[in-house]
């Protein structure tokens, strides 16, 4: 399977408590669509650059996943309806 790099920023609205069972719910939708995640680094919290949904600040995010192409629209779908994650980037990795 090939390999990606998902970058998502969370909402600070989720407590600095509750940040390990998001990720583990964003592991479980990878999980889910049929890929498996090697491991996730939290960058913090951060200032963006614009405002996303009324937020000046978010949690971000670096999670390496390996995935099928085809279940790549599944999982986007399913992270853009989560309410925890603000944007995300998936990037496929060349090797």
């Amino acid at each position: 399977m090939p390999s990606y790099e998902l970058v998502f920023i969370l909402s600070p609205d989720v407590a600095d408590e509750e940040i390990p069972n998001v990720i583990s719910r964003v592991s479980d939708i990878v999980n889910k669509v049929g890929g498996s995640v090697g491991e996730i680094v939290q960058w913090g919290r951060k200032k963006m650059a614009y405002p996303i949904k009324k937020f000046a600040e978010g949690n971000y995010m670096l999670a390496k996943l390996e995935l099928k192409p085809t279940s790549i629209r599944e999982l986007e779908t399913s992270l853009r309806l989560s309410g925890e994650v603000l944007r995300h980037l998936l990037i496929r990795l060349d090797e």
